[in-house]
């Protein structure tokens, strides 16, 4: 069997470890490690990859940026972020016809902001929203899908640690992806209240209503939220403006929510201790997922499979949009199956190549931006596509009274509105590069 035969036939050994339940970055660093063994026809090169690459992944500088993303966002809930976010948002938006579920919505923009997990945005946003939303009146399915849909935004809004995993993978500038992802952000948070809106006109019952609040108090609660604004100046600020790395951007938010906590009395010895374990904990997570990919696409680069099949695709002289369809259904389909980051880590080295061959009318650093965005959209969207949405498993653990079924038919709406969201920046490329074209 030729090489470029072995690694297509990992593809379904692949699969199928998952599908038996085998964490994710144990089966990528099996499959990868047994077919280093098999195209090499030994264990030296395997072995002498097992040592390389585990100390090329792990003293990688770039990826320190991913643990102190992860501390913040633990921070920023410590420091009561995420209840004075709502509290802002609800005071504003509560009054109007499933004003309470659109507060959620802009919460998790808000909080998305300082953390950079959508399954930490919609766990943090769950236990603040969740019994704001049952207590008036909203339903138990729609309630839950607000929450999965609005968490997702945690990996859309900037500073995002998918995009900072996209960003090494394709060697890429990480603050021009994260000034570039503001906007369908803003869409993405937009477009989901725009569905709330429609979604409480069609079936009445779905939503309570609550009294407005008058505007000495909305004022006041919109005070209460600026040092999450601080926050994201001071980070995302500062990396566009070069005022230090991300790496450094993301230490100094870190520092600067751990400030806020203490100062709120939010953070003590313990919860100090528990964050430092939850954030090592993640980490670890994430970074043995990372080095499980590094194996796998070495030894498919080794293979030649994503050179063979880049070269296949474009000799068979389709349309660069329709390849970019088929590869962005793709990912809608792999949403049912994997988390967020194991997609990244599988597919980007696959890819990107055809992508970065294709001719879609722009600079091959727009090019990788733009698919960048996209493919972290579809991404969010399978976070919250049944049945394997993870997202929907967080959030309605939450809520023992809802059934998952309920759960489902009331997020089929949101999926809805960011498959549409995906077909206009795929149309109209533009206005994902606006700010990048405009600052640069």
């Amino acid at each position: 069997m030729s090489d470029l035969a072995i690694g297509i036939v990992s593809f379904p050994v692949l699969m199928g470890l998952i599908f038996m339940r085998v964490p994710i970055g144990l089966a990528m660093f099996l499959v990868g490690l047994g077919g280093l063994y098999v195209v090499t026809d030994g264990t030296t090169v395997a072995l002498a990859k097992l040592k390389t690459e585990t100390y090329s992944t792990f003293s990688s500088y770039s990826l320190s940026i991913v643990p102190m993303f992860l501390l913040m966002g633990h921070f920023a809930t410590l420091g009561g972020m995420s209840t004075a976010l709502f509290k802002a948002a609800e005071a504003w938006l509560g009054h109007l016809r499933g004003g309470v579920s659109m507060a959620a919505v802009g919460a998790c923009a808000g909080f998305g902001a300082i953390c950079g997990s959508s399954l930490a945005t919609a766990a943090t946003m769950g236990q603040v929203a969740l019994p704001e939303l049952r207590r008036y009146g909203y339903s138990g399915g729609f309630s839950t899908a607000t929450l999965a849909a609005g968490g997702t935004l945690g990996i859309l809004i900037p500073p995002s640690v998918i995009l900072v995993i996209y960003a090494i993978l394709t060697e890429q500038n990480i603050a021009k992806l994260f000034l570039s992802a503001v906007i369908p952000g803003g869409l993405a948070a937009v477009g989901y209240m725009i569905t709330i809106s429609i979604y409480v006109r069609l079936n009445p019952g779905a939503a309570g209503l609550r009294d407005a609040l008058p505007m000495r108090s909305r004022f006041r609660a919109l005070l209460e939220v600026w040092p999450v604004l601080l926050v994201f100046l001071l980070v995302v600020g500062g990396i566009y403006r070069g005022w230090f790395t991300p790496t450094e951007g993301a230490a100094v938010g870190a520092a600067g929510t751990g400030l806020i906590a203490l100062f709120n009395g939010g953070l003590t010895w313990r919860t100090l201790a528990g964050s430092f374990e939850a954030t090592a904990r993640n980490t670890a997570m994430i970074f043995f997922i990372i080095l499980g990919a590094a194996f796998y696409n070495g030894f498919l680069a080794l293979s030649r499979v994503p050179q063979e099949l880049s070269e296949y695709v474009i000799g068979l002289g389709y349309s660069p949009w329709a390849i970019l369809s088929v590869i962005l259904v793709l990912y809608l389909l792999f949403g049912c199956l994997m988390d967020s980051l194991s997609m990244i880590l599988l597919t980007i080295p696959v890819f990107f190549p055809i992508i970065s061959q294709l001719d879609f009318g722009m600079t091959g650093e727009e090019l990788a931006i733009w698919f960048g965005i996209l493919v972290l959209i579809v991404v969010e969207v399978g976070l919250i596509t049944p049945p394997v949405g993870m997202n929907l498993f967080v959030i309605n653990s939450m809520d023992r009274g809802t059934s998952m079924m309920d759960t489902y038919k009331a997020v089929l709406p949101f999926v809805l509105s960011d498959v549409v969201r995906v077909t206009i920046l795929v149309i109209f490329p533009g206005i994902t590069l606006f700010l990048l074209r405009l600052l640069h």
